[in-house]
Protein backbone atom coordinates (compact mmCIF):
# COMPACT_ATOMS: atom_id res chain seq x y z
CA UNK A 1 0.00 0.00 0.00
CA UNK A 2 1.13 3.56 -0.61
CA UNK A 3 1.70 5.63 2.52
CA UNK A 4 2.11 9.39 2.52
CA UNK A 5 2.27 11.96 5.30
CA UNK A 6 0.15 15.04 5.82
CA UNK A 7 3.16 17.07 7.00
CA UNK A 8 6.89 16.94 6.33
CA UNK A 9 7.62 17.35 10.05
CA UNK A 10 5.56 14.25 10.87
CA UNK A 11 7.25 12.28 8.08
CA UNK A 12 10.67 13.12 9.55
CA UNK A 13 9.56 12.04 13.04
CA UNK A 14 8.39 8.69 11.61
CA UNK A 15 11.29 8.09 9.21
CA UNK A 16 13.66 6.00 11.34
CA UNK A 17 13.64 3.98 14.55
CA UNK A 18 15.82 6.63 16.18
CA UNK A 19 13.59 9.55 15.12
CA UNK A 20 10.44 7.70 16.24
CA UNK A 21 11.96 6.96 19.67
CA UNK A 22 13.07 10.57 20.08
CA UNK A 23 9.68 12.00 19.10
CA UNK A 24 7.33 9.48 20.71
CA UNK A 25 9.34 7.50 23.25
CA UNK A 26 10.95 4.07 22.93
CA UNK A 27 7.89 1.81 23.23
CA UNK A 28 5.46 3.95 21.24
CA UNK A 29 8.16 4.47 18.61
CA UNK A 30 8.60 0.70 18.21
CA UNK A 31 4.86 0.11 17.87
CA UNK A 32 4.59 2.98 15.42
CA UNK A 33 7.34 1.39 13.31
CA UNK A 34 5.47 -1.93 13.29
CA UNK A 35 2.19 -0.27 12.26
CA UNK A 36 3.88 1.69 9.45
CA UNK A 37 5.62 -1.48 8.23
CA UNK A 38 2.28 -3.31 8.22
CA UNK A 39 0.67 -0.53 6.19
CA UNK A 40 3.51 -0.57 3.66
CA UNK A 41 3.46 -4.37 3.36
CA UNK A 42 -0.30 -4.62 2.83
CA UNK A 43 -1.74 -4.66 -0.69
CA UNK A 44 -4.81 -2.84 0.63
CA UNK A 45 -6.33 -1.84 3.93
CA UNK A 46 -8.48 -4.97 4.00
CA UNK A 47 -5.30 -7.01 4.54
CA UNK A 48 -5.00 -5.47 8.02
CA UNK A 49 -8.37 -6.67 9.32
CA UNK A 50 -7.61 -8.78 12.38
CA UNK A 51 -3.91 -7.80 12.39
CA UNK A 52 -2.25 -6.41 15.52
CA UNK A 53 -3.15 -2.79 16.12
CA UNK A 54 -6.94 -3.08 15.91
CA UNK A 55 -7.68 -1.15 12.74
CA UNK A 56 -10.92 0.77 13.20
CA UNK A 57 -12.93 3.66 11.78
CA UNK A 58 -13.31 6.74 13.95
CA UNK A 59 -16.51 8.58 14.78
CA UNK A 60 -17.59 12.06 15.80
CA UNK A 61 -15.29 14.89 14.79
CA UNK A 62 -12.84 12.32 13.35
CA UNK A 63 -15.43 10.59 11.14
CA UNK A 64 -13.90 9.56 7.83
CA UNK A 65 -10.56 8.80 9.48
CA UNK A 66 -9.14 5.46 10.58
CA UNK A 67 -6.76 4.51 13.34
CA UNK A 68 -4.41 1.81 14.54
CA UNK A 69 -3.69 1.35 18.25
CA UNK A 70 -0.20 2.15 19.49
CA UNK A 71 -0.02 2.13 23.29
CA UNK A 72 -2.45 3.24 25.97
CA UNK A 73 -4.82 5.78 24.46
CA UNK A 74 -2.45 6.72 21.61
CA UNK A 75 -3.41 6.00 18.01
CA UNK A 76 -1.91 6.33 14.54
CA UNK A 77 -4.54 8.45 12.74
CA UNK A 78 -4.82 8.31 8.96
CA UNK A 79 -7.27 8.79 6.12
CA UNK A 80 -7.82 6.97 2.84
CA UNK A 81 -6.67 8.75 -0.29
CA UNK A 82 -9.29 8.04 -2.95
CA UNK A 83 -10.39 9.62 -6.22
CA UNK A 84 -13.83 10.44 -4.87
CA UNK A 85 -15.27 10.24 -1.37
CA UNK A 86 -18.21 8.42 -2.97
CA UNK A 87 -15.87 5.57 -3.99
CA UNK A 88 -15.28 4.23 -0.48
CA UNK A 89 -17.11 4.28 2.82
CA UNK A 90 -14.15 3.92 5.19
CA UNK A 91 -16.47 3.29 8.13
CA UNK A 92 -17.46 0.00 6.45
CA UNK A 93 -14.77 -2.69 6.92
CA UNK A 94 -16.16 -4.56 3.90
CA UNK A 95 -14.90 -1.71 1.70
CA UNK A 96 -11.38 -1.50 3.14
CA UNK A 97 -10.12 -3.76 0.35
CA UNK A 98 -10.64 -0.83 -2.04
CA UNK A 99 -8.20 1.40 -0.16
CA UNK A 100 -4.64 1.15 -1.51
CA UNK A 101 -3.32 4.55 -0.45
CA UNK A 102 -3.42 6.32 2.92
CA UNK A 103 -2.26 9.65 4.36
CA UNK A 104 -0.86 9.66 7.91
CA UNK A 105 -2.32 12.62 9.81
CA UNK A 106 -1.14 12.31 13.41
CA UNK A 107 -0.17 10.26 16.42
CA UNK A 108 -2.47 11.28 19.25
CA UNK A 109 -4.73 10.41 22.14
CA UNK A 110 -8.18 10.44 20.51
CA UNK A 111 -9.93 10.26 23.88
CA UNK A 112 -9.00 13.75 25.08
Amino acid sequence: MEVEFDATKLAKKCATEKSRAKAFGQERGKRLGRRLSALLAAANLGDLKGAPGRLHALKGNLAGKLSLDLDGPYRLIFEPVVESEDDVDCSNPAEWGKITRVRILSIEDTHE
